[in-house]
């Protein structure tokens, strides 16, 4: 289950430090001494994640980035730095600061966070899950094309990594489908020759290459652009390609049939889709995942593992979750925080804004998503809206998070909907 982390910085000290920790979290980790030969390996091999140093010049770096198409998530490190140069770093660009010397979890969170690589919401005993998972490990071998469905927050991305490590194949690489602009990402898969553009300064190989005798996870594939679907379909029809898994959060069938997406592109996962159930649907799972969540955040803040009240479990246990085990795991870490001695009751179960969670009441005159089929986007886009804040009890904050848009355009769309006279459901 690695992750491709490169660290540029000194061999030495905390980076090397830094370095070793994550070798011990599981992640394959390359050093670069300067942002210069790290773009050179960038070029080469690529990575899943970068830690820089801040003291470098981070946004001539980030900048360089941009212009070469690379769309690798940055992570700015330093030794007491100042405030003004870690500042620079994210409004460059960067994802985040990290001080050194470097804290494990700190280490660990940003790994987790970023490239995804946790399993621990694997945990259950639903059989529909397992069957999903069980169906995943199975068919990995047969070097296959892969597609796991599912809700966004049902874990698609892990079951992945497990297929993959299913498979016997080494090396891991992950592609973002969605939000990547269209010459960004052939660039990503592709790579490109010195020249090709305005800023392709050197040769690139891109992911099919890179991830040769590996898996490649395309995440989000019908999200992919029209233009690149046929690239994409003979480039996994090379006999030296590796094997591709990919992660839907909508059916692609439909957009076949709507002519988006190309039928003999979906083929090509013909053997083995993997359909996960919403957390929903998995209540039995849900005291599982929710210990095992408590007992690892608990254990980053050095803390004992905790107990989690009856009537906080029942809670857990009757909230629908919309943004599914992703929304859970942020909710216990929450808890966690919340409840320092080590007992987990009722109150700690909150939102992201710190409001109360609580059972809702069904949902009345919504369409399910099998009515969706003949409607327009905006009807589509205008339902789930609604239907995500219900089911946050109006809460603005946590709907925004879990549809993956800011709240400016969560509060535009609402006073748009009120405009045309649609019921809004009161903000929490």
């Amino acid at each position: 289950m690695q992750v491709r982390l490169m660290i540029v910085g000194s061999r030495t000290g905390a980076f090397g430090e830094a370095a070793q920790m994550a070798r011990d979290l599981g992640a394959e980790v390359t050093l670069a001494e300067s942002p210069a030969t790290a773009l050179d390996q960038l070029r080469e091999t690529g990575a899943g994640l970068v830690m820089i140093d801040v003291d470098t010049d981070v946004p001539e770096f980030m900048k360089t980035l941009q212009i070469e198409r690379f769309a690798v998530p940055v992570l700015a490190c330093g030794i007491d730095a100042s405030a003004d140069r870690a500042v620079a770093a994210v409004r460059a660009g960067a994802r985040d600061y990290i001080p050194l010397p470097p804290d494990r979890d700190l280490i660990a969170a940003a790994i987790t966070q970023l490239a995804q690589v946790d399993t621990s919401d694997l945990i259950g005993d639903d059989p529909a899950f397992r069957s999903a998972l069980d169906f995943a490990r199975a068919m990995a071998p047969a070097h296959a094309p892969i597609l796991i469905t599912g809700e966004r927050g049902t874990g698609k991305e892990r079951v992945a990594h497990t297929a993959h490590a299913a498979s016997g194949r080494h090396g891991f690489v992950t592609v973002e489908c969605a939000g990547v602009a269209a010459n960004v990402l052939e660039s990503e898969l592709f790579g490109h020759t010195a020249g090709a553009f305005d800023g392709a300064r050197a040769a690139r190989r891109g992911a099919f290459a890179t991830a040769r005798g590996g898996t490649l996870f395309l995440r989000d594939i019908d999200r992919l652009p029209a233009p690149l679907q046929l690239r994409v379909l003979e480039a996994m029809s090379e006999a030296d390609a590796p094997n591709v898994i990919a992660s839907s959060t909508r059916r692609l069938s439909l957009f076949v049939e709507a002519g988006e997406f190309r039928s003999d592109l979906l083929a090509r996962f013909a053997l083995a889709t993997v359909a996960l159930p919403p957390l929903r649907q998995r209540g039995g799972d849900i005291p599982l995942l929710a210990t095992a969540f408590a007992m690892r955040f608990a254990a980053m803040q050095g803390q004992p593992s905790p107990l989690i009240d009856p009537a906080a479990e029942r809670l857990l246990v009757t909230y629908e979750w919309p943004g599914n085990v992703a929304e859970l795991q942020e909710a216990m870490h929450r808890a966690v925080l919340l409840s320092p001695d080590g007992y987990i009751g009722p109150d700690a179960i909150v939102l992201a804004d710190g409001s109360r969670i609580t059972a809702p009441a069904p949902a009345a005159g919504r369409p399910v998503i099998s009515s969706l089929v003949g409607q327009t986007v905006e009807e589509v886009e205008r339902a789930l809206i609604l239907e995500t804040l219900e089911r946050c009890q109006g809460n603005r904050t946590s709907a925004s998070q879990i549809l993956g848009i800011s709240v400016r355009t969560m509060r535009n769309k609402l006073k748009a909907f009120v405009e045309a006279g649609i019921p809004v459901v009161p903000a929490a």
